[in-house]
């Protein structure tokens, strides 16, 4: 989705940025009369928030399986957070965060627990650290994730990266576009691919045939794109491995394919060498 971010009010002149409410109406009138101040840019992130304290307090104290009440509306919580967050926020790509990784993972581990015959302390403690650190971002290390568990940190990886992925190649394409309209228009190359906006309408959310703004650090954008395409494409295949597996992979197989993925983000958005190596050597490693 492309939008115009910043926002004004067209009965009461109030400014807000779509950005950071994900709203279209306007929070002063409620009018959805609005007018856009700001170049549009691709965008996929809507604000989000995970609170889990209070599935903490009703699950420390379980023993065995889980408790019958909370764990659905656990799962519903956690697929809500993941549903609405995105990896380009008003032009500009994301890293691949904590905390959607370990809701990610929390949502795989409550299910695999479930269908545990007979949970052991491991397990459970795993589980329960997971749901401690999941609105913060902080998921276990690799090394503690238990061996009946592995099948939740697998198959979130793998979905994980599939989200993050096809974010990734949207904002490549927006990258090449503005390149090329650049180029087109005879312009020097600059880092925010940012083009004249035509008149814009009351539906503040979908833009017209303008070209869309993205934004990078460093130079010489164009020459990440297709590095990292061709990575992305080995990527698939293992995420795609991965996924036929049900997950079923050691937990550091998982891991390299999450840091693969946010490698080749950080690449994207800085230029930076170290990080396409990085995601070449994790690659590798995986193949040897």
């Amino acid at each position: 989705m492309k939008v115009r971010g910043e926002r004004e009010c067209r009965e009461c002149e109030t400014r807000w940025s779509y950005y950071e409410t994900g709203r279209v109406e306007c929070p002063g009138c409620g009018s959805l009369r609005s007018v856009g101040v700001d170049d549009r840019t691709a965008h996929t992130d809507a604000p989000a928030s995970l609170d889990l304290s209070a599935y903490r307090t009703q699950f420390g104290e379980a023993r065995g399986t889980l408790p019958v009440d909370g764990v659905d509306e656990l799962k519903t919580d956690l697929r809500e957070y993941v549903r609405k967050r995105g990896f380009i926020r008003g032009g500009e790509l994301l890293p691949l965060d904590g905390t959607y990784l370990a809701a990610r993972e929390l949502l795989e581990a409550v299910d695999c627990y479930d269908r545990l015959r007979d949970p052991a302390d491991p397990d459970r403690e795993y589980l329960l650290n997971l749901l401690a650190g999941a609105d913060d971002g902080d998921r276990p290390a690799t090394g503690d994730v238990p061996e009946r568990l592995r099948e939740a940190r697998g198959m979130a990886a793998a979905r994980a990266v599939d989200e993050y992925r096809s974010d990734l190649l949207a904002f490549l394409d927006e990258l090449a576009e503005g390149i090329e309209n650049d180029i087109e228009a005879d312009t020097p190359a600059s880092v925010d691919f940012d083009t004249p906006t035509v008149a814009d309408s009351d539906i503040p959310t979908v833009a017209d045939s303008d070209t869309p703004t993205v934004s990078v650090d460093g130079g010489d954008p164009g020459s990440r794109i297709d590095p990292t395409k061709e990575l992305l494409e080995r990527l698939r295949d293992r995420a795609k491995r991965v996924e036929a597996l049900n997950g079923d992979v050691p937990a550091a197989d998982a891991d390299a394919l999450v840091d693969v993925a946010d490698a080749l983000g950080e690449y994207v958005r800085t230029g930076s060498d170290a990080a396409i190596e990085r995601a070449r050597a994790r690659l590798a490693d995986r193949d040897a």
